[in-house]
C-alpha cells in the first residue's frame, strides 16, 4: 500500500481555532490530495472563487502537509451521455371511493391498457471534473432531483435508465460498492427527532473512523472526537449541540439549523462525487451563501466533484459555480460554462432586466408570464424548451462541451480511480469483506448502534414510563383481579387465566414494534445510503437493547402477578415462570418486529398484526382447549409461541399438585355429604371416573399436555425468535429511500367528468387556433376586470403599540417580542424580515391572536378601538405550513371556508359565486377538482401554498391578510407569482402584511413599508422601503453600512443587522435614537387618535362564529363524510378486519356442541367479539388525531367552527361504516358457530352487536380526543380495554371477583352488559347433555338406596339446577352439572331471561355515554388565545 498514514478530520497540535475548523475541514476529504498532473479545470486551486473565505488559507496549509504524508487521492469526477430517465405512472390518477372500487368491468377495461411511461430526464449530457462545481437548475418538476439521483448511482423506483454514467473511469455497476464515496443530501431533513444534534453527530461520525488513523492520533475516540467538533464548528452550530434535532411534532433546533446539521451529516462519509438537492432551502440568505462557500472550498482544495440543484439562488451564490445546466420538463436546455449562460439566452432575443437573479432569468425563459422579449425578436425567439434546446444544439458551446465526454477513457481518470480504489480499501477495516462498502467492523457498528438505542429511549423518556407504568398498573390490577386463587377445583380456571394473562398483556405491549418500524425506516434507508453501517447491526442493536429492557418490564410485571395470584410457592417455580414469560416476551417482540419490516406500508403491516394476534391468543389453548381443536386450523397451534409457553406455565404451575373437587365441581355437597368416597367430580378436565380429587398431573394429561414438555417448549420458543430475528435482518436489508414517480394529480372518480382535461393524452388535444387564442385574451382581460370588481375593499387601520411577549422557560422567563410597533393601512403591502430566529413568526401569531400561552403586554388595537369578537375571522391568516384536509379537493376546502366564515347574511349562491372569483384570480380553474392529497401524491407545494392564501381570501377578511412565508420552498417565478398576486390584492385596498425569508431584489420591491426585528424580537426599522429600496438604504448608509451597488438590499440589511457585517452594533438602540423612530411614534399616536374619532371602518356582529352552530355541524360533518368516503384505505380495513376475524371465530368454534365443555366455547366465541375493536382502534386514532391537529393547527384559530361541531361530524360520519361493519361480523360469525335461527335471539344479537360498535369506537375516540400524540393513544389502549375486559365476568365468574371490584366497577362496565346480554340471548335456552367423562358417577352409601332418595337433599339445596339421569339406579349414579343453558348463566350472574334486555338496554346506553366522553375530553383539551394585557 503506498499510503503510509491516513489523514482525516485531524486537528493538529498548538494551532488556533481558525486553522483548526480549516483543518477539519481540508482534511475531511483527506487523501483527495493530487499527485498526478492535474487537469487544466482544477489545476490551480490558488484562483478559487472561494478566495476570499476567511479560512482559505489554513486549507491550503494543510494540503501541502498532505503532499507531504505521501496520501493517495480521491479524486473521481462523474460523467454522462445519453442520459434518459423514465418513470411509470401519468400526471393524473383516480382515487377511488368506498363503493366505486368496486366498479369491476371499469377496472378491468383501465387495466387492459399499458402503463403509461413518463420522460424525466430527456438525453442529458455532461461532465463535472474533480475540483469543479455544477449548479443543476429548473422549476420544481423540471427533473434536477432525478437527475441528481443518477449521478449520484441512485437508480431504484425508476422504470427505465438508459444512457452511460461514469465515475472516474467505473460505471454505475462497478461504482455501486462505493456508495459511501457517492452520496447525494436530499431535500427532505430525515432524523431521528429526540435525539441532540452532538448524540446525531457522534454516531455518524463513530462510523466513519479509518482503520488506518493519521500518525497524530494514539485512539479511535480521540480522531471521532476532533472529526465531530470540527464538523459542528464548519457550519457555525457547535452552540446547538445539546439541543434535540426536532421535527414539527418535537421543539429542537431551529429549520435553518437542521438543515445544516442535515449537511454536515452528509459530510461526514468524506465522499468524491457530491450531489446537493436544494440544500439552502429554510436558510437566510446570509447563511446560504456562507454554505456555498465552503461547498467551493472543499470542491477545490480536495478535488471534489459538487452537483448543486438550488431553488432562489441569489448572484452571490450563483457566481461561485463553474457550469450550469438548465433543465425544464427534463430537456437539457443549455450545459456550459457559467459566464456564457446568461449570453446565450440573451442572444435568443430575451432580457434580464437590471439586477435580477440570472438564475431565476434562465429557468423563467420558457414562461410565458415570465419572460421579457428584446424589441425586434417578437415573431423568432424561441417559443419552448423544444425550440430553445436545437438552438443549443446548433451553438459552438455544445460542442466544446462534448470534448469533456471522453474523461472516463483518459489516462488522468484511470490514474484517479485507480488511487481511489486503494485509498478506500486503506481506510477499511480488515475484517470487512473486499466489496463491502462500510468503514468499521461489525462490532464497532453495532456498539455504536447500541448506545444510540438508549439514547433514543432516554430521548423520549415520557414514552417509555408510560409503558413501564402502565405495566405495573395492570400487574397490580390482574394480581387483585384473581388475587389468592384457591388451589382447589375452583382455582383451576382462575390460576389458567392469570397464566394466559401474563403471556398476553406482554405480547400486546410488542404490538408497538410495528409502529417503531416505520418511525425508523427512513433514517435507516438514508444511512445504509451513505455506508454507515449494515442493517443487520441495527437489528442486532434493537435485540440488545431489548434484553436488559424486557427483563426490567418482565420483572415488574412477574414479581406483583405471580405472588398475588398465589401460584406455587417455591423459588424454582418463579424462576421458570419468570425466564419463560421473559422468552416469549423477546419471541412476539422479534416475530412483530419482522411483520414491520416485512411491509412497506403501515396499513399492510398494522393489517397483518391485528390479524396475527387474533390467531396467536385464540390458538394458546386458553380459550378453546387442545382437544376441542378442529382440523382445519389446529395446525396454527404447532407455530404459536404463546401456545408452547402456556403449556410450559402450565406444566410448571400443577406438577405433582393435588387438587380437591370443591362447590359445583362436587357432587354431591353441602350439608350432610361429607365422605369423599360417595362423592366425585364433575365438570373438572382430566378428572377419573368416580374420582373426588384430581392430581396436577391428570388435569395436565387431560389438555394434552405434560409437565416433561416445559424446558423443550423453553428451547422451541428461543428457535422462534432466532427465526424471527433473522427474518427481521434479511427484510430490513432491502429497506431503501425508494423514489420514483411521486407529484402526481390525484382526482376523486366521482369528478372524472369534471377533469377530463387532466386525464387525456398530451396528442388528443386539440391545438388551439390563433383567433381562438386571441379570444382567449380578450376573455382573460374582461374576466381580470370582473375579478378586480368583486375583491372586497378594506377601510379598517389595524396598529399595535409597545408590544411585549414573554413566555416561560425552565431557565426563566424569556422575551421573544421587545416593544414592537407598527401599523397597516388598506391599500398597504408590509413586509416583516430578520434573521432565522428573530421572531417574525411570533409577531404574526401574537397581533393575529394565536397564542395560547404565555403573557402578551401592549395594545392591539382595530381603528383605535380594541380587537372585536369576531377579529379572528375577520383576518385571514395563511401560515407557514399549509395544513389542509388531504381528502378534500381544491374546490371544496374553499367552498367549506366560505360558507363558513362569511357573514350568514349572505346568500349561499353569491358566497359560492365569490368562491368562483377566487378560483378565477388564484389561477386555479385546471385543478379545482383534484384532491389535496400529500406530498408524495397531490397538489405541489406551489398550488398548496396557493390553496392556503385562497382559503382565506374566499372568507372576505374584511379588516387584513396575515401571511408567514409565503415564498418558503417555492422556486423564483412562483415566489414572484405569489408575491405578486399579494401586490394586485394591495392595490385593490386590502390591508397585507407578510414575513418573507430570501427575498430577491424585484421581490422587495413589491414591497410599500418594511418592519426589520434583531434577535430577541427587537425592532431596527419600521418605516416605507421607498422606490428601488432607496429610503432603506439611505437610512443603513447614514449609520456607516451603505448597500454596494450590485448587491440586493434585503440580503444586504439582514447582514448588517444579525449577519457577517452587523460590526458588533447595537442595531435596535441605533433605531430608538433615530429620528425616523420619533417621527414613527408620533404617526402612530396620530393615528390611532384620527381613527378612533370617526366610527369603525368595520362593523362588528358581535358574534364569535359567522354561522350557526346548527349550519357549521352540518358542513362539517358532510366535509368528514365525503373525506371516509374517499378513504379507501381505511374503509377497506375495517372491513377485512370484520370479515376475517368473524369467520376466524366462527370456524374455530364451528358448530358448537352441547356439552358442558360447549358451555365454555360458547362464553368464549361471545368474548373474541370484544377482540375486533383493538385493531379498528389502532386504525381509527391516527385519523381523527390529523383531523384535531387541522382543526387545532388552522380552523380553530380562525373561528370557522365550534368544537363540539368537529367531534359531531367525526362521530357521525363513522355510523354508516360501523353498520355495515356489525352486519358483516354478525353475518360471518353467528351462523358458522351454530347458534338459533329463530328471528328474535338473532335480531336481539345483532341489535348487541351495532351498539357494541359504537362503544369501542366512542372509546376509541375518547381516548384519541385528548391524548398529545398517536403514540401516547396507542399505549393508553392496552390499559383502558385490558380493565374493561378484566372485570366483565369471562376471565373471572362475578362469584369470584375481588370484593373490592365486585361492587362498582363490575357494575360500571360496558362490557358486563355487552357479554351478559350476548350470552342470554345465545345460550339460555340451549339443552346440556353431558359427555362420557363428564359425568359425575358415584354409588351410593346403603345397599338398595337409590340415587334419587342418596341425593333428595342436595337436589332441593346446592344441586337444585344438576341433572340426574338415573334416579332409579341404586348404584353408578350418573349427574350432570347443567340442565340447560339457563343453569349455566346463573353462576355467571345472569338470573333470569329478562337480564339479556336489561342489559341490551344498558348497552345502548353506554353507547350514548361514550360518546359523551369525546365531547367532554375534547372540551376540556381546547384553551382559548391569549389577549393583550
Amino acid at each position: 500500500m503506498a499510503a503510509t498514514g491516513s489523514t482525516g478530520w485531524a486537528p493538529g497540535v498548538g494551532i488556533g481555532s481558525g486553522e483548526e475548523i480549516m483543518r477539519t475541514l481540508s482534511r475531511s476529504f483527506s487523501r483527495r490530495t493530487e499527485q498526478y498532473v492535474a487537469d487544466d479545470s482544477s489545476s490551480d486551486a490558488s484562483i478559487s472563487k472561494a478566495e476570499d473565505w476567511k479560512l482559505m488559507p489554513e486549507v491550503k496549509g494543510f494540503r501541502e502537509q498532505d503532499e507531504k504524508d505521501n496520501v493517495k487521492g480521491r479524486r473521481l469526477g462523474v460523467t454522462w451521455r445519453n442520459l434518459t430517465v423514465k418513470g411509470l405512472g401519468a400526471d393524473s390518477a383516480f382515487n377511488e371511493n368506498v363503493v366505486s372500487q368496486f366498479n369491476i368491468p371499469a377496472h378491468v377495461k383501465e387495466g387492459r391498457q399499458p402503463t403509461p411511461l413518463k420522460t424525466i430526464v430527456e438525453d442529458s449530457h455532461g461532465c463535472v471534473k474533480p475540483g469543479e462545481m455544477l449548479l443543476v437548475l429548473g422549476r420544481p418538476g423540471a427533473g434536477c432531483t432525478t437527475l441528481l439521483k443518477m449521478l449520484s448511482n441512485r437508480r431504484l423506483g425508476y422504470a427505465e435508465v438508459s444512457g452511460d454514467v461514469n465515475f472516474g473511469s467505473m460505471d454505475a455497476t462497478e461504482a455501486k460498492q462505493y456508495r459511501g464515496q457517492i452520496v447525494m443530501n436530499t431535500e427532505e431533513e430525515l432524523f431521528f427527532p429526540t435525539l441532540t444534534v452532538q448524540q446525531t453527530m457522534d454516531f455518524a461520525t463513530r462510523m466513519k473512523v479509518p482503520f488506518h488513523l493519521p500518525s497524530s492520533f494514539q485512539h479511535a475516540e480521540d480522531y471521532q472526537r476532533a472529526s465531530r467538533d470540527f464538523l459542528l464548528k464548519s457550519m457555525g452550530i457547535e452552540h446547538t449541540s445539546d439541543t434535540k434535532v426536532g421535527n414539527e411534532f418535537v421543539r429542537g433546533v431551529s429549520g435553518g439549523e437542521r438543515k445544516r446539521v442535515s449537511i454536515i451529516e452528509t459530510l461526514v462519509t468524506r465522499g468524491s462525487v457530491f450531489c446537493w438537492d436544494n440544500s439552502t432551502r429554510g436558510l437566510d440568505a446570509s447563511t446560504a451563501l456562507e454554505y456555498t462557500r465552503a461547498v467551493r472550498a472543499l470542491t477545490d482544495v480536495m478535488g471534489l466533484s459538487s452537483v448543486v440543484t438550488l431553488y432562489q439562488a441569489g448572484n452571490g451564490i450563483y457566481d461561485l459555480f463553474d457550469k450550469v445546466l438548465v433543465l425544464d420538463e427534463g430537456k437539457e436546455l443549455y450545459y456550459g460554462p457559467l459566464q456564457e449562460a446568461r449570453p446565450f439566452m440573451e442572444k435568443l432575443g430575451f432580457i434580464c432586466s437590471p439586477g435580477a437573479n440570472v438564475a431565476d432569468f434562465l429557468t423563467g425563459v420558457t414562461v410565458p408570464t415570465e419572460r421579457q422579449i428584446r424589441a425586434g425578436f417578437e415573431d423568432r425567439f424561441p417559443r419552448n424548451a423544444t425550440a430553445i434546446r436545437e438552438a443549443y444544439e446548433r451553438s459552438t458551446i455544445k460542442a466544446d462541451m462534448e470534448k469533456e465526454y471522453d474523461y472516463p477513457e483518459t489516462q488522468v481518470a484511470k490514474q484517479y480511480t485507480s488511487d481511489f480504489r486503494e485509498s478506500v480499501q486503506w481506510d477499511k477495516h480488515r475484517s470487512l469483506p473486499k466489496k463491502s462498502p462500510l468503514t468499521v467492523s461489525l462490532f464497532t457498528q453495532v456498539r455504536a448502534a447500541v448506545t444510540r438505542q438508549y439514547q433514543l429511549l432516554w430521548g423520549d423518556k415520557a414514552t417509555f414510563l408510560i409503558k413501564q407504568g402502565s405495566t405495573v398498573i395492570q400487574a397490580l390490577i390482574a394480581g387483585s383481579l384473581f388475587y389468592n386463587a384457591p388451589n382447589n377445583s375452583s382455582g383451576l380456571f382462575l390460576k389458567g387465566g392469570a397464566m394466559f394473562f401474563a403471556l398476553l398483556y406482554n405480547s400486546l405491549q410488542a404490538m408497538s414494534e410495528v409502529t417503531d418500524s416505520f418511525s425508523a425506516r427512513p433514517v435507516l434507508a438514508k444511512h445504509r445510503g451513505f455506508a454507515l453501517y449494515h442493517p443487520a447491526a441495527y437489528c442486532i442493536a434493537q435485540i440488545a437493547a431489548d434484553i436488559p429492557i424486557l427483563i426490567f418490564q418482565v420483572t415488574i410485571f412477574a414479581l406483583p402477578l405471580y405472588w398475588m395470584v398465589g401460584l406455587k410457592a417455591t423459588a424454582a417455580a418463579f424462576f421458570t415462570f419468570w425466564i419463560m414469560v421473559f422468552a416469549v416476551t423477546m419471541c412476539i417482540t422479534a416475530l412483530f418486529r419482522a411483520v414491520g419490516a416485512m411491509f412497506s406500508t403501515f396499513d399492510g403491516a398494522s393489517k397483518v398484526s391485528g390479524l396475527l394476534i387474533t390467531a396467536l391468543i385464540m390458538y394458546t389453548g386458553y380459550m378453546i382447549p387442545r382437544p376441542h381443536f378442529h382440523p382445519w386450523l389446529g395446525w396454527i397451534y404447532w407455530i404459536d409461541p404463546l401456545a408452547y409457553g402456556f403449556e410450559a406455565l402450565l406444566g410448571n404451575e400443577f406438577h405433582d399438585q393435588e387438587i380437591p373437587c370443591v362447590n359445583n365441581n362436587l357432587v354431591p355437597n353441602g350439608p350432610g355429604y361429607t365422605d369423599s368416597t360417595f362423592q366425585a367430580c364433575t365438570g373438572v378436565t382430566g378428572a377419573l371416573r368416580g374420582a373426588s380429587s384430581v392430581t396436577g398431573d391428570q388435569y395436565l394429561q387431560g389438555l394434552w399436555y405434560s409437565h416433561s414438555h416445559v424446558w423443550r417448549n423453553f428451547g422451541i420458543v428461543w428457535a422462534w425468535w432466532a427465526l424471527f430475528a433473522a427474518l427481521t435482518i434479511v427484510f430490513t436489508s432491502r429497506w431503501n429511500q425508494a423514489s420514483g414517480n411521486s407529484g402526481f394529480l390525484l382526482i376523486p372518480r366521482e369528478k372524472a367528468k369534471k377533469t377530463k382535461h387532466l386525464t387525456q393524452d398530451e396528442e388528443s388535444q386539440s391545438p388551439r387556433s390563433s383567433s381562438s387564442s386571441e379570444k382567449t385574451r380578450v376573455d382573460d382581460e374582461d374576466k381580470e376586470a370582473y375579478v378586480d370588481s368583486q375583491l372586497v375593499r378594506n377601510t379598517s387601520i389595524f396598529t399595535w403599540k409597545n408590544l411585549f411577549y414573554t413566555v416561560k422557560t425552565p431557565s426563566g422567563d424569556r422575551v421573544l417580542l421587545d416593544n414592537v410597533q407598527g401599523w397597516v393601512k388598506p391599500g398597504m403591502l408590509g413586509a416583516l424580515m430578520g434573521s432565522s430566529g428573530a421572531g417574525k413568526t411570533t409577531l404574526l401569531d401574537v397581533l393575529a391572536q394565536r397564542k395560547t400561552d404565555g403573557t402578551i403586554k401592549g395594545s392591539i388595537l382595530v381603528d383605535g378601538r380594541s380587537l372585536p369578537v369576531s377579529f379572528q375571522r375577520s383576518a385571514g391568516y395563511c401560515e407557514q405550513l399549509d395544513i389542509h384536509e388531504p381528502l378534500a379537493t381544491v374546490r371544496e376546502a374553499l367552498e367549506f371556508s366560505a360558507l363558513l366564515r362569511q357573514n350568514s347574511d349572505t346568500p349561499r349562491e353569491e358566497k359560492l359565486k365569490y368562491v368562483q372569483t377566487i378560483v378565477d384570480l388564484l389561477e386555479m380553474t385546471d385543478i379545482e377538482h383534484c384532491m389535496i392529497g400529500t406530498s408524495a401524491a397531490g397538489l405541489s407545494v406551489e398550488q398548496r401554498k396557493r390553496l392556503t392564501i385562497g382559503v382565506e381570501l374566499v372568507s372576505k377578511p374584511s379588516i387584513l391578510i396575515f401571511l408567514d412565508e409565503p415564498t418558503s420552498g417555492l422556486d423564483g417565478q412562483a415566489a414572484y407569482n405569489t408575491v405578486r398576486f399579494l401586490r394586485k390584492l394591495a392595490d385593490v385596498g386590502q390591508a397585507v402584511l407578510v414575513t418573507i425569508h430570501q427575498p430577491s431584489a424585484q421581490l422587495f420591491a413589491q414591497f410599500d413599508t418594511l418592519l426589520l426585528l434583531a434577535k430577541g424580537g427587537k425592532s431596527v426599522y419600521f418605516g416605507p422601503i421607498g422606490n428601488n429600496a432607496q429610503t432603506v438604504k439611505d437610512y443603513f448608509g447614514r449609520y456607516d453600512a451603505p448597500c454596494p451597488e450590485a448587491s440586493n438590499p434585503a440580503e444586504h440589511m439582514i447582514d448588517v443587522v444579525s449577519g457577517t457585517l452587523s460590526q458588533g452594533r447595537d442595531w435596535n438602540q441605533v433605531w430608538l435614537d433615530s429620528p425616523e423612530h420619533t417621527a414613527v411614534e408620533k404617526e402612530l399616536d396620530q393615528l390611532i387618535e384620527d381613527a378612533a374619532s370617526k366610527p369603525p371602518g368595520t362593523l362588528d356582529d358581535g358574534r364569535e362564529f359567522a354561522t350557526s352552530l346548527w349550519e357549521q355541524t352540518k358542513l362539517v360533518t358532510a366535509r368528514m363524510n365525503t373525506a371516509l368516503y374517499r378513504n379507501t384505505d381505511y374503509a377497506n380495513n375495517k372491513f377485512a378486519l370484520h370479515i376475517f376475524s368473524a369467520l376466524f371465530n366462527g370456524f374455530s368454534f364451528w358448530m358448537i356442541g352441547n356439552t358442558v365443555a360447549d358451555l365454555q366455547l360458547r362464553l368464549f366465541t361471545v368474548f373474541n367479539f370484544i377482540f375486533v375493536a383493538p385493531g379498528v382502534i389502532a386504525q381509527l386514532q391516527p385519523i381523527f388525531i390529523e383531523r384535531r391537529d387541522i382543526y387545532e393547527a388552522r380552523e380553530k384559530k380562525s373561528k370557522m367552527y365550534h368544537w363540539s361541531s368537529f367531534v359531531t361530524g367525526l362521530i357521525v360520519s363513522e355510523l354508516p361504516y360501523l353498520v355495515i361493519c356489525a352486519i358483516l361480523y354478525f353475518v360471518c360469525w353467528y351462523y358458522t358457530v351454530g347458534f338459533a335461527n329463530d328471528s328474535s335471539k338473532a335480531g336481539a344479537v345483532f341489535f348487541v352487536m351495532l351498539f357494541y360498535e359504537f362503544i369501542y369506537t366512542g372509546i376509541g375516540q375518547a381516548i384519541a380526543a385528548y391524548a398529545p400524540n398517536a403514540v401516547f393513544a396507542s399505549l393508553v389502549n392496552p390499559l383502558a380495554i385490558g380493565i374493561l375486559v378484566s372485570f366483565c365476568g369471562v376471565l373471572v365468574p362475578y362469584a369470584q371477583i375481588n370484593v373490592f371490584y365486585r361492587y362498582w366497577l363490575y357494575w360500571l362496565n360496558p362490557f358486563n352488559y355487552l357479554m351478559g346480554s350476548l350470552l342470554t340471548f345465545t345460550t339460555f335456552g340451549a339443552e346440556v347433555n353431558c359427555g362420557e367423562s363428564e359425568f359425575a358417577v358415584f354409588d351410593t352409601p346403603s345397599a338398595g338406596q337409590t340415587c334419587a332418595d342418596y341425593l333428595s337433599a342436595y337436589i332441593q339445596g346446592e344441586g337444585a339446577r344438576t341433572n340426574l339421569i338415573n334416579p332409579d339406579a341404586t348404584s353408578g349414579c350418573m349427574v350432570c352439572q347443567y340442565r340447560n343453558g339457563a343453569d349455566y348463566l346463573y353462576t355467571l350472574n345472569l338470573k333470569d331471561y329478562y337480564y339479556g334486555w336489561r342489559d341490551a338496554a344498558l348497552v345502548a346506553l353506554f353507547a350514548v355515554s361514550t360518546y359523551g366522553c369525546v365531547y367532554l375530553l375534547m372540551r376540556l383539551r381546547t384553551k382559548q388565545s391569549k389577549k393583550a394585557e
